[in-house]
């Protein structure tokens, strides 16, 4: 089993940044794409980002594109999501995922075999 752990979240005025971490244990972190997700309360979970396992590709979701990036550090078991210029509604509980056959490309969080706990962040306006 792979356990992801989210850490860095909080509250921040617009157009601030913050940056969201994913430790990883249990099983060797570079076999696994790794994504973030979003959620807010009624709503389903939203895919933000994803990126594969050697972190050389990446894929936005389009309201985060050129806002967020996603990245990783296969040697410390981290992934890590850079938010900038944050917006009232990017308010959510962020998930990260992994995927144990290595793909990065869905967007449902139903195809995503493993997830965090989540980390909340809050963006004030």
């Amino acid at each position: 089993q792979l356990q992801l752990v989210e850490s860095g979240g909080g509250l921040v005025q617009a157009g601030d940044s913050l940056g969201v971490s994913c430790s990883a244990s249990g099983r060797t972190f570079s076999k696994f794409a790794v994504a973030w997700f979003r959620q807010v309360p009624g709503k389903e979970r939203q895919y933000v980002a994803s990126i594969n396992r050697a972190g050389t590709d990446t894929r936005y979701e389009e309201s985060v594109r050129g806002r967020f990036t996603i990245s990783r550090d296969n040697a410390k078991n981290t992934s890590y999501l850079q938010m900038n210029s944050l917006k009232p509604e990017d308010t959510a509980v962020y998930y990260c995922a992994a995927d144990r056959n290595g793909f990065y490309g869905h967007t449902e969080a139903h195809l995503w075999d493993y997830w965090g706990q989540g980390t909340q962040v809050t963006v004030s306006s």
